[in-house]
């Protein structure tokens, strides 16, 4: 007597398809299981009782959704509407009040639009975001708001799946992955240095974060520095994100190195605050022995003695532009085939006391 082979047993066809290509459709269960060559099911089963598969049949089909970049739709069980009116929007960090306009404006704008936020913390490696964009994709929001716009490739290829409208924002690239709202880090740094070296500063030094976007603003800004026959400004890096403590500190072991340095650019403006109280401790005289400038223009930043001069960054106007790009391709005003919209919001030095 000869056993039957159940389908979900099937062997795999000698030619597996090609993963699909698509612009702005999601990949689907059928996609994958065509990809897998097994049916529709057994996809859904992989994914929900992975244990009552054979071994075999559960690494294909996986392989499929790795190769597809799909990411199972957790609302598909429950009641369906066209749209969720909920907008993801992923942060580094919900401790550091640099990105609150951001969320403020964002949130403000999408309740005036009937959208509800679901925020989530990101920190500063790619291996977190990847966590985190996979939970969300699979909630199924109207939108997705990134920070920054380096991600991992797999991240790219979730959301490239997910056909979900994308904005990246608190940066500028060339390929963004659909929109883009934010600001150029390396003109921040460059812009720095040639406002230090316009007011004399000759010994300049960069205290900084750890993380790719307070880099690139270090790097521009030591580029900057050699460009205009300076020396290479003296490199403190802290762990990301920066607090007060930090920047006493960095201070403290660059005064050590070099104390010959007259200009310093803080990546935020907590290091800043930190670097002028080390520099009171110290009894550096703020700014004729040392200017001090910083990132953010957080609300302390006019009220400290001497007041900072510092960076700032229209938070605000970039969570409301990143709503309104979200919004209008959630609801069709707006489509791929458009052309991505790329907002650069800008940013300006507001000079005070301290440089």
């Amino acid at each position: 007597m000869t056993s039957r082979r159940k389908p979900e047993e099937a062997p795999p066809p000698a030619a597996p398809a090609p993963a699909p290509r698509r612009r702005s459709n999601s990949v689907t269960v059928n996609d994958v299981a065509r990809v897998a060559g097994v049916s529709a099911m057994t996809v859904s089963r992989a994914v929900n009782v992975p244990e009552r598969l054979p071994p075999a049949t559960l690494a294909r089909v996986q392989a499929a959704i790795a190769q597809t970049g799909y990411v199972p739709n957790l609302l598909a069980g429950g009641l369906r509407s066209n749209r969720s009116r909920l907008v993801a929007a992923l942060v580094p960090t919900l401790d550091s009040p640099v990105f609150a306009e951001l969320v403020q404006g964002l949130t403000a704008a999408l309740h005036a639009r009937g959208y509800q936020l679901m925020l989530g913390q990101t920190g500063y490696t790619e291996s977190h975001e990847d966590e985190l964009l996979r939970a969300v994709i699979g909630r199924r929001p109207d939108g997705i708001l990134l920070t920054g716009v380096r991600h991992s490739p797999q991240a790219r290829q979730r959301l490239a799946a997910a056909g979900i409208p994308v904005v990246e924002t608190w940066d500028l690239t060339d390929q963004p992955i659909d929109m883009l709202v934010g600001f150029s880090h390396p003109a921040v740094g460059e812009a720095v240095c040639r406002y230090l070296h316009g007011r004399g500063r000759r010994r300049l030094a960069v205290i900084g974060g750890n993380d790719e976007r307070s880099r690139r603003r270090s790097d521009a800004f030591c580029a900057t520095a050699r460009a205009l026959g300076l020396a290479p400004p003296v490199v403190q890096e802290v762990p990301a994100p920066t607090t007060l403590g930090s920047g006493r500190a960095a201070l403290l072991a660059l005064r050590r190195a070099d104390a010959a340095v007259d200009g310093i650019f803080c990546s935020s403006d907590l290091l800043a605050l930190g670097v002028l109280t080390e520099a009171m401790v110290q009894g550096v005289r703020i700014p004729e022995q040392l200017a001090v400038v910083g990132f953010g223009d957080l609300a302390f930043a006019r009220d400290l003695h001497p007041a900072l001069t510092t960076v700032r960054i229209d938070g605000t106007r970039i969570g409301e532009e990143a709503a309104r790009c979200l919004v209008d391709r959630a609801e069709g005003r707006t489509a791929p085939a458009d052309g991505a919209p790329v907002v650069d919001t800008g940013f300006s030095i507001v000079e005070r006391a301290s440089a």
